[in-house]
């Protein structure tokens, strides 16, 4: 373990809560951490970078100040707490202006600082790079993920473009009709091309989602369907603590459709995500299947009304047909139990 690494998790470790700090002063706290530890620099009014300095691996992400604030336990960037636990550089781009539109980050303050990286080398300086970001964030990263070729891709249901001419279709941003996106680093799949690999997660029943996720169309582009995680599939990913081990697996670059996989089988335990399996079973019109899942949820829980009353009308209704559930499978006894 080098000197600086010792220092960084050290300094990650010793932060504050600022999730409640208001944007000047949750900026200037991310500054402190910043100077000490790498740099820290405005890009234009609404965006900011901070880069925290230890190689050979770099995660590259976009994040806004409101989802920083809301999902992280203290209030700092995902990509610099995550890259601060494992000993990762991180160059973490911020938008935090009052307007969602930063999200995007369609500035050409962006575009100069990523040009003088790219003249720099910066990023020939690190032998893993991933970049990383949801919604509006995960298409910046997939767009400015063209100035690192080579790199690893995870962007979390993000919009391809949102050019009138091509996605008219997707009215869910209505303040981004002004914005340009047929300049540099407009059409996000493009920008793909340079990236060894790259993953896209969206909930295919989020329409716009989907369609959006089948422009990201090319070889080296694996599209992982995320049912039933909603419109925020980044939320539900973080509260099943699936986020970390995929960017793991990133940097050692072993991360494949069976790894994503595999993180996201915690759903199966996650309330939100139960909730919204029952309201696609039915009782009325699938008591079978409504039965077994609400069977198997109550014995995980014992304080689930709406799970109970799903499962008493399915029995209601399966006793009417003749039908009757399979005895229940005797749960799984702790080595204290067997011992």
């Amino acid at each position: 373990m080098s000197e600086q690494e010792t220092e960084l998790q050290k300094a990650m470790k010793g932060i504050e809560d600022i999730s409640d700090f208001p944007r000047d002063e949750w900026c200037e706290a991310i500054e402190g951490l910043s100077e000490e530890l790498g740099y820290f620099e405005p890009l234009g009014e609404h965006h900011s970078v901070a880069f925290l300095d230890e190689k050979p691996r770099l995660l590259v992400t976009f994040e806004s100040y409101e989802r920083t604030t809301e999902r992280t336990e203290k209030g700092y960037p995902i990509g610099m707490s995550l890259a601060g636990e494992h000993g990762w550089s991180s160059l973490t781009l911020i938008s935090h202006g009052p307007d969602e539109t930063g999200d995007w980050f369609r500035s050409k303050h962006i575009y100069r600082y990523f040009d003088r990286l790219v003249d720099e080398g910066f990023f020939e300086d690190f032998d893993q790079v991933v970049f990383y970001g949801a919604g509006a964030c995960g298409y910046a990263a997939a767009a400015y993920s063209v100035v690192a070729p080579g790199a690893t891709v995870i962007a979390v249901a993000p919009q391809a473009t949102l050019n009138g001419r091509l996605a008219s279709w997707d009215a869910r941003f209505p303040k981004t009709r002004r914005m340009d996106f047929t300049t540099r680093y407009g059409f996000a799949p493009d920008m793909l091309e340079g990236a060894e690999k790259a993953y896209v997660l969206y909930d295919p029943k989020v329409e716009a989602d989907a369609m959006h996720a089948a422009l990201f169309n090319a070889p080296h582009i694996t599209r992982v369907p995320c049912r039933l995680f909603g419109i925020d599939p980044e939320y539900e990913i973080m509260e099943i603590d699936a986020l970390a081990p995929i960017l793991e697996a990133a940097m050692q670059s072993h991360l494949d459709q069976r790894v994503i996989t595999q993180a996201l089988r915690k759903r199966r335990s996650h309330m939100g995500y139960q909730r919204r399996l029952l309201a696609e079973l039915a009782p009325s019109s699938r008591p079978y299947q409504t039965a077994l899942f609400c069977r198997y949820v109550l014995r995980q829980r014992r304080n689930a009304p709406r799970f109970r009353r799903a499962y008493d009308l399915a029995m209601e209704v399966l006793e009417g047909q003749g039908k009757a559930l399979p005895p229940a499978q005797p749960a799984a006894k702790t080595k204290n139990e067997t011992a």
